[in-house]
């Protein structure tokens, strides 16, 4: 089972490599992946040497260009695919359907991975990207259990890789609207969820105010730890008439506990989320996973370690791993 893990910048990525990370995956610095935040990601030259350094280690570098060319704008797109193949990395992660049937028909030889963005999660939209596009490997959304998790590996031909720490998404995950409503900008594509540029911060009546473009999305007590202002995140009034929250409450996904699930249902991979991150949360996550993950794979009791202090909200979940509802 391969430990995949995040990389914003080429300290991270020496971080995460240097913690035991197997891949490291990474994006170029624009629009084609959706992590597209000023002061991250790559440029052709850093990608070069980072792949370099994996190999020297014999790690791997995958490539996310996750997000959906704009219409008549194919070209940032289309070059990202090229300069992966080039460079020489190991595998890129796609989403859209068009881009995959350029990265097969311009670069048959460069392997390609279904990003979550598609949320493909049955076998007939698998086995489709699989016979289409020869996909090897798909990054399943979270919103299956391993028991699910376990019985689609057995209809489909192609890896499996899921998510095992980090943020979490809302429903169809991978097709977020909700921060393109509030700011104008796409994280599908343009990159960015709730983008700095847009996020403002109030006192108002011995409050902290947090907003979102001309929407608020959450209002803290002074005693009260401030979050960064997602929608999906956000504290809202229902009909119930008190502040919730809605959507989803700020907390991190950690499966570390169900690592022995996650291997005798056949996934081939884990995946680290935060590419966002600073390479100390970077370190401390891969580092602790990777002492897991080989305890696991050994048969042994797997080492619950406390990841509070890096968990969003100080709290983590199994999410729908372990979905008791229906």
């Amino acid at each position: 089972m391969e430990l995949v893990c995040p990389a914003g910048t080429p300290s991270a990525l020496r971080a995460a490599l240097d913690a035991g990370a197997d891949v490291v995956y990474v994006g170029f610095r624009d629009e084609t992946n959706a992590r597209n935040f000023p002061g991250l990601n790559f440029s052709p030259d850093e990608l070069r040497e980072a792949v370099a350094l994996a190999r020297g280690m014999g790690r791997q570098i995958y490539v996310a260009i996750n997000t959906y060319p704009q219409a008549g704008n194919l070209s940032p797109w289309h070059k990202a695919v090229d300069s992966a193949a080039e460079i020489g990395v190991d595998a890129v992660i796609l989403a859209d359907i068009g881009l995959l049937d350029y990265a097969q028909k311009r670069h048959p030889d460069l392997r390609r991975h279904l990003s979550v963005q598609a949320s493909a999660s049955n076998p007939e939209a698998i086995n489709f990207y699989r016979s289409a596009f020869d996909v090897q490997r798909v990054v399943l959304p979270r919103v299956l259990t391993v028991r699910e998790i376990a019985a689609l590996i057995g209809e489909i031909d192609v890896e499996t890789e899921v998510f095992a720490f980090g943020g979490m998404c809302v429903m169809a995950e991978g097709r977020c609207s909700l921060s393109s409503y509030a700011t104008g900008k796409s994280p599908n594509m343009n990159g960015v969820c709730s983008p700095a540029s847009h996020v403002n911060y109030e006192q108002r009546r011995g409050k902290l105010i947090s907003k979102l473009g001309d929407f608020t999305i959450n209002t803290f007590p002074d005693n009260e730890p401030a979050g960064y202002p997602t929608l999906c995140k956000g504290r809202f009034v229902g009909q119930s008439g008190d502040p919730s929250y809605l959507f989803e409450e700020p907390t991190s996904l950690n499966v570390m506990a169900m690592l022995p699930e996650l291997i005798a249902a056949g996934v081939k991979a884990l995946k680290i989320e935060g590419r966002q991150r600073g390479k100390a949360y970077v370190s401390q996550v891969v580092s602790s996973y990777r002492r897991a993950l080989d305890a696991a794979l050994r048969g042994e009791v797997v080492p619950l370690m406390d990841m509070g202090n890096i968990a969003e909200g100080a709290r983590s979940t199994p999410g729908a791993y372990q979905k008791n509802w229906r």
